[in-house]
């Protein structure tokens, strides 16, 4: 066995993360440690690459002891956590040097180990890490895991925040380092990259509540995992907007957002290459596209964060260049990195939030109440943020956005690393918003949730390349669903990450 651990436990003061866990991997598995937000995966990684240790039990790596033998386990395993680890202001060449010398070796002798993947970005080298799409830091930071030549690589949600082709060309990554018989422990929220592990423990509340192939994991804890489809209506989904004549106080004629060849230029690069397009007051839009497309740039002018080159634009009725100040009074914005403030409370956030929006204290006060009582946070009122786990984290980032009923609410990747049980919650939030007459302007890199929207713009090499309803995309594009849709027209992109 690569892997060995035995009846592990951990806590973090009254919280039990870990309690009783047991499992083994094999020489050359990918094993998936898998389970909702909170469930302890994170501090499994963490105790397995010796950087927590244990309050019960033992753990072994390549037969080292995880607390007695912590040196010869760090010469032996690679380590990508959820955030990437880049330094953000080196470049891709310096981060790799830093590594390798961390490691003690060089880009020269661990060259080959990281050849195939390294060599997709070497072109890059001298771009600063922060300056790279989701897919590069991807592969950076393996690169980065692997280049001293270690024997068991931990993964923990590598491909959160990326597209879904990036995603896939990961995978094959993976695949590839399999055949050199290097050990993969990897956590996921993605069912079709838990599909790819040989075996899967399932973890939830901090025990180990099943080991097995993926597909009888899945099947065994299906309410978990493939949760009951949202229905927008209450008759099932729909499959055009149609039903946003039953939503409260919505003019379905009504533009709340309205674009004419709105461009934005880095130099010579257009991240946003002269786009056009109006979303109507209620709608739930999707604005998809790879990393690197353009989405969060476009946003970015949207919410009057960023000016644009050119082009002319109008949010809620106000000017996006000269009335940027407006615009930002009239909408809710909840970013990729949350809004929230980690060291304060549950009830603090709000209070603050709602302040920011001009709120009057009493309202402030009663609306605080209900929106706890529907989110069932009412026992972790006095809670700090940072303690709480990351789908409760979006769900009550999202609920303070639009705490002030904003005419418009832009979500940049809302669900990013979320367990499908938590993410299904999250749309209810948003399909309630949309029922309130709230626009729902949204990213997402999962593309069951793109079957959610009214309608769908996907941009590629900064344009929009498509826009529809799903149904009319994967009508007219002749795939069986968004995942194939976005796959066909990602793939077109020429100008690269």
């Amino acid at each position: 066995m690569r892997i060995e651990v035995n009846h592990i436990s951990k806590s973090y003061g009254r919280v039990k993360a870990l309690d009783d866990v047991t499992f083994s991997v094999d020489k050359g598995e990918v094993f998936g440690l898998i389970g909702p937000d909170g469930a302890g995966k994170t501090s499994m990684f963490r105790i397995l690459c010796t950087l927590l240790v244990p309050d019960e039990g033992t753990a072994t790596v390549e037969g080292f002891d995880t607390v007695r033998q912590m040196e010869e386990i760090r010469k032996r395993v690679g380590y990508m956590p959820g955030r990437f680890s880049l330094y953000q202001d080196l470049t891709v060449e310096e981060n790799l040097t830093f590594f390798a010398t961390l490691f003690g070796t060089t880009v020269d002798e661990g060259y080959d180990s990281i050849k195939a993947i390294y060599s997709q970005i070497e072109r890059f080298k001298d771009r600063k890490a922060g300056a790279l799409s989701g897919g590069m830091k991807q592969k950076l930071a393996l690169s980065c895991a692997l280049v001293h030549q270690p024997s068991v690589l931990f993964l923990d949600e590598p491909t959160t925040g990326v597209d879904s082709v990036s995603r896939k060309e990961f995978w094959e990554m993976l695949t590839m380092l399999k055949e050199r018989q290097i050990t993969i422990v990897a956590s996921t929220p993605y069912l079709d990259e838990v599909r790819q592990c040989g075996r899967v423990a399932f973890l939830d509340e901090g025990k180990v509540r099943g080991i097995d192939t993926p597909e009888v994991i899945l099947d065994r804890f299906r309410d978990i995992f493939n949760p009951p489809g949202i229905s927008k209506n209450g008759n099932g989904l729909s499959e055009a907007p149609e039903h946003l004549l039953e939503r409260k106080n919505v003019n379905v004629n009504e533009n709340v957002i309205e674009v004419e060849h709105l461009v934005k230029a880095f130099g010579s690069f257009h991240a946003v290459d002269d786009i056009s397009f109006s979303v109507k007051k209620g709608e739930i839009f999707g604005f998809l596209g790879a990393n690197g497309a353009g989405k969060t740039t476009a946003m970015h002018m949207l919410t009057g964060l960023n000016q644009p080159t050119s082009g002319t634009g109008k949010v809620a009725g106000f000017d996006i260049r000269t009335e940027h100040e407006q615009i930002k009074k009239h909408i809710g914005y909840m970013s990729q990195r949350f809004s929230l403030y980690e060291d304060l409370t549950v009830a603090e956030n709000i209070r603050l939030f709602g302040g920011i929006y001009g709120m009057k204290d009493d309202e402030i006060a009663r609306k605080t109440d209900r929106l706890l009582e529907q989110l069932k946070f009412e026992d972790h009122k006095i809670d700090l943020v940072g303690s709480l786990p990351l789908g409760w984290k979006q769900k009550l980032a999202f609920s303070v956005s639009i705490f002030h009923e904003p005419s418009i609410v832009f979500l940049d990747e809302p669900t990013g690393g979320v367990d499908p049980a938590t993410r299904r919650q999250f749309w209810e939030l948003i399909y309630d918003a949309a029922r309130r007459g709230i626009t729902v302007f949204v990213t997402t890199h999962y593309m069951d949730e793109a079957e959610y929207c009214d309608c769908i713009s996907i941009m590629v090499d900064g344009k929009i390349s498509a826009m529809g309803t799903p149904e009319e995309l994967k009508r007219t594009l002749h795939q069986p669903d968004m995942d194939h849709v976005f796959t066909y027209l990602a793939r077109e992109a020429k100008r690269g990450d």
